[in-house]
């Protein structure tokens, strides 16, 4: 009797203890810095801040988070997609949390596949679009400072592609890349997509920078080994987080911030990524 009850104590105190591990775990925000250096960034954009949210699923983190971000001294806020859930959406949370960030600095925003799965999105968009918030739905906004200008362009998420497959609507989201790279000309170039599996792609159409999330991080992380799974990748994914390079292309990849399907993260806190674009030394 008396081990049953030390068995019952200490599975109840692991409880316990395991239990307040993933509530923190879950509503912690770690912040994560990164420097960049794209090719032919003009000296007068040295230091230039990003702020970088993404995957959101209508999690309401509160001041916590909008503290974080003007802590940051962001240049610019950048979202890249999934700021809405398809399995519970609630636009009006999305939309406190985008008049929120509005407020700090002129953010960019493109879509994920969250965004397509749901008729409401029409809706929390033209918000968002009143709120000074710029959609970057295959467009490129060039920024000037000092006679110095660097490009920032955006793209849909790969569902919002016509194609009855997903090569197929890979194969049309390539294309219209291509075409988006081509208006940046000379200009360092920034891209914001959803998809951090398409890195070729960003590769291939010539993009210094690239800003991603998707992946949650592999949503559980075991040590030694990474992101445990996420979409679209499977198990033991490639790219869930950190600074990923491949020819001229460095794309960056957020962890994101809450859960969708799946509602837990392990080892794997909410995650605000800020970059600094920094000249070539």
């Amino acid at each position: 009797m008396k081990k049953l009850k030390r068995f019952a104590a200490v599975f109840l105190a692991f409880v316990i203890v395991a239990s307040v591990y993933l509530y923190w775990g879950n509503n912690s925000i770690t912040v994560t810095e990164y420097a960049v250096s794209p090719a032919n960034l003009p000296k007068s954009f040295d230091g230039f801040r990003i702020v970088h949210v993404s995957d959101l699923h209508n999690k309401d983190f509160g001041e916590k988070l909008t503290d974080k971000i003007i802590a940051a001294k962001p240049d610019i806020i950048v979202i890249t997609g999934d700021i809405i859930d398809s399995y519970h959406t609630d636009i009006p949370v999305a939309a406190d949390f985008a008049e929120s960030v509005s407020k700090i600095a002129p953010v960019y925003y493109v879509t994920g596949n969250h965004e397509n799965r749901i008729a409401e999105y029409s809706i929390l968009r033209t918000e968002m679009e009143s709120m000074g918030i710029t959609v970057l739905d295959g467009k490129t906004v060039d920024f000037e400072r000092d006679g110095g200008t660097i490009a920032l362009s955006g793209i849909d998420d790969l569902t919002f592609f016509n194609g009855s497959m997903i090569n197929e609507n890979r194969t049309e989201f390539a294309e219209n890349l291509r075409s988006i790279a081509a208006e940046t000309g000379e200009n360092a170039s920034i891209l914001l997509s959803h998809r951090p599996e398409l890195l070729d792609i960003y590769a291939e159409t010539g993009f210094d920078v690239v800003f991603c999330g998707h992946a949650h991080g592999g949503q559980i992380r075991l040590p030694f080994v990474g992101g445990l799974f996420c979409p679209d990748q499977g198990f033991f994914p490639e790219y869930t987080k950190g600074v990923h390079t491949k020819d001229n292309t460095n794309m960056i990849v957020s962890r994101g911030l809450g859960n969708s399907i799946f509602p837990l993260r392990v080892f794997n806190r909410p995650e605000l990524v800020v970059c600094e674009l920094r000249m070539e030394k």
